[in-house]
């Protein structure tokens, strides 16, 4: 298995990037966000996941896929999600790309899985198998405090869907809050309006 990648940055698609590892380029899905914000001719550390798909058909080759996360946690929670029964690897990698590890963490203990419904390719039954299959997963071993995503956010983030923002523009209104924004559902949402109106 192939932990990590380190090398530069060739070229950057908008869900891959290849990196120059001793003369060879490795191709690396990556989540959205990342591809967006490197660029080329970086030197980047990328932990990966190796992905091997068996053709199941004659007109199909066996392929392999890496995949790749700025941290170890980000990889796990990837892995994690492969375990999921439905969830592949790119949908995996699109619901990284859509939502924090907060927002998963929240869903999870919580037991809202409509926070992971709002992603595209994630139906409401497939959601509900992923907060199943988390549950007693997330905590051991990955600390990340529930604290990071406040109940009231929830509450904004379903006005602004509903207001016809996708789940990930909602999310990053949000995470551009300031940290001293009042606790409260009607500022954060006006104050998360502002962000599309810049």
């Amino acid at each position: 298995m192939i932990a990590n990648v380190h090398g530069e940055v060739l070229s950057v698609g908008a869900e891959y990037l290849v990196v120059d590892v001793g003369g060879i380029g490795l191709r690396v899905f990556a989540p959205a966000s990342l591809c967006r914000e490197t660029g080329r001719g970086e030197r980047i550390l990328l932990h990966t996941h190796l992905v091997m798909r068996v053709a199941t058909s004659r007109a199909r080759e066996d392929a392999l896929s890496l995949y790749g996360f700025e941290s170890e946690e980000e990889r796990d929670f990837f892995t994690l999600l492969l375990g999921v029964n439905g969830v592949g690897p790119r949908l995996a990698l699109a619901i990284l790309s859509s939502l924090s590890l907060a927002v998963i963490r929240k869903a999870v203990l919580s037991e809202q899985p409509d926070l992971l419904a709002g992603v595209t390719g994630v139906g409401r039954k497939t959601a509900q198998r992923i907060v199943l299959y988390l549950q007693g997963k997330v905590g051991e071993g990955m600390p990340l405090e529930i604290s990071e995503w406040l109940d009231i956010d929830t509450e904004v983030m379903r006005a602004l869907t509903a207001l016809g923002y996708s789940v990930v523009e909602a999310q990053a209104a949000l995470q551009s809050l300031p940290k001293d924004a009042l606790q409260d559902v009607a500022e954060r949402l006006r104050l998360a309006l502002q962000y599309f109106g810049d």
